[in-house]
């Protein structure tokens, strides 16, 4: 029995580990903020965590997950085995003095 409390242990410390996130490289710290669209909300932080939430109809699609890794301009977020890309079509960009970005065909804008 004293084996089955030190698997427990590691099999604790090795969720921990895999349920940390990459924090977000220098080349896309641009990603990082809260941004917003009418029915969209994102937020990235630098450490690496990235909150959603999205309502199309009456469907309400929400991701509170660590950030796995950059595809390109894409995003990888969740866990080994159960993850989801974000499509980002327009990475962050300044129009008009506003931040933006098109992810998941939404323009989203980053809030001041």
């Amino acid at each position: 029995m004293k084996h089955v409390g030190s698997f427990i242990a590691l099999a604790s410390s090795v969720l921990v580990l895999t349920a940390c996130g990459q924090t977000v490289p220098a080349d896309k710290a641009a990603y990082v903020g809260e941004w917003r669209a009418q029915a969209m909300a994102l937020r990235v932080t630098q450490d690496g965590h990235v909150a959603y939430r999205r309502v199309r109809g009456g469907t309400t699609t929400s991701v509170d997950a660590p950030l796995r890794r950059f595809e390109g301009d894409n995003f990888v977020v969740g866990l080994p085995l159960l993850s989801t890309t974000f499509q980002v079509s327009k990475p962050p960009y300044e129009e008009a003095g506003r931040w933006k970005m098109i992810v998941d065909g939404v323009e989203l804008t980053r809030a001041q």
